[in-house]
Formats: structure tokens, sequence, C-alpha cells
């Protein structure tokens, strides 16, 4: 039986990870089910916006961000991942977006690495259009109640949404109390124009949109939770 034979009576869907060219990218690693290289977006302003890009066999493209080390942005999208590093207007991540091979920054499209990417694993199919991106809580800002900084608060899953609840109800909150990336006040504060991208999917500057904006919901309240504004949404609530 011929190889190419072989292969198709395997997974076919499965990317097999053998290209010569992926031995000369800068700080390529290699997992059980994906490939790891160091990659990055320079903004003209600010300078460059380090990340990890994995590419897993299933074509799935995602980007934790290393801009400075107390970013906790993971598991973007390479379009999210552009606007997190204030990328504005038309975002073409596939020219954007660089790997280091042979010591030199290269765009993305020029690379071996485009010929693993399946779009369609990198949309979302959570909601009813599985086109449009699933909505989900903003970024928010605390204040601390000693050095008067703010601090931000990622709202990803439950457990981050409670910390941020929680924090909220505490007016006496420092920036010693953040449970995660533990910080001080002697930290220094976010620079304005990081604090405008929020995570928003249809603008990295948006102020604020149906998209991004949550007044309550299942994920935000907590049944036991005794506040008044839980104790209400809890009891209004449609089963």
């Amino acid at each position: 039986m011929a190889e190419g034979d072989h292969r198709h009576d395997e997974d076919v869907n499965a990317i097999v990870f053998d290209n010569e060219e992926l031995n000369n990218m800068s700080e390529l690693e290699r997992g059980p089910d994906f490939i790891e290289v160091k990659c990055g977006y320079t903004n003209k302003k600010y300078g460059d916006f380090v990340g990890k890009l994995r590419i897993s066999v299933s074509g799935h493209f995602m980007i934790d961000c290393k801009c400075y080390p107390e970013c906790s942005e993971a598991t973007l999208t390479p379009d999210n991942f552009l606007k997190h590093c204030g990328k504005l207007g038309t975002r073409n991540w596939k020219r954007n977006i660089w790997i280091i091979v042979n010591d030199e920054k290269v765009s993305l499209q020029k690379t071996v690495l485009l010929n693993y990417y399946r779009n369609a694993s990198n949309i979302s199919t959570d909601s009813k259009n599985s086109k449009r991106e699933r909505k989900f809580h903003r970024d928010e800002f605390i204040k601390c109640s000693t050095c008067n900084k703010e601090r931000r608060f990622r709202l990803r899953n439950r457990e981050e949404r409670r910390i941020y609840h929680d924090a909220l109800a505490n007016e006496r909150w420092r920036c010693a109390d953040r449970p995660y990336d533990k910080i001080t006040c002697a930290d220094e504060e976010e620079r304005v124009c990081r604090k405008i991208c929020r995570g928003c999917p249809r603008s990295a500057t948006c102020p604020g949109c149906p998209s991004c904006v949550c007044f309550g919901c299942l994920k935000c309240r907590f049944p036991d939770c005794e506040c008044r504004t839980c104790v209400d949404f809890i009891q209004n609530a449609e089963p």
C-alpha cells in the first residue's frame, strides 16, 4: 500500500506537522497534538506585542499573549489578538501577525503555517449563527481604596466573574486582595491606551455595546450570594 493510501485510511482530518521548514522557526515547541511557536504584532506607536501561537492537529489557531509579564490574555483567536494589541481598522491577521524564521520577522501569510489553518475550526458554534462571535463579559476596572489605582478584572469565566463581583461589593478593596496575578500598590497602573481595550469582539476601542456589556445574567449573578443585586436577579430570572 502506498504511503498516501495509508494516510487516507487514518484520520484524514488530523494534521501531521512534518514540514522541515518548521525547524527554522524561533522557539518552536512540539506537543502530542499541537505545535507552538513565538509570534507577535508590531504596533507602530507602542512596539512589539509578543505571544505564543498554538496550532492544534485540528487546524485551530489560538494565541497566548505575552505582551507584558502580568498579561493574562490567553486562548485568543488571531483576530482578537490584534484587537488586544490595539490594531484598529481592517485586521488582516495573516498579514499583520509575524513569526521569527531564521532570526527575521516573517508575516504568517508567507510561512508554511497557514497550510495547517482550517477556518471552520476557528468559528464559534455556541450561538444560532455560527459566524457570530459569542457574547461575553468585557473586562472591568476597580480602584484600590489605598493607592486609588485602577486594576483590571477579566470576566472570561464564572470564577473570574465571581472574583469581580465580590471585589466590587468590597468598599475597602485593595490591590493586595487580588487573588490572581498578585500585585501591590507599588505596581504601575495600566497605560490609558491599554485600558481602552477591554475585549469587545466588535471593536478594540468599543466604549460599550450589547456584545460586551452585561446588565445581569445567570453567569454573573450567583444563587449563593446574599447581596441585593443577586437576590433580586435570581428571584426574577426566568426558569
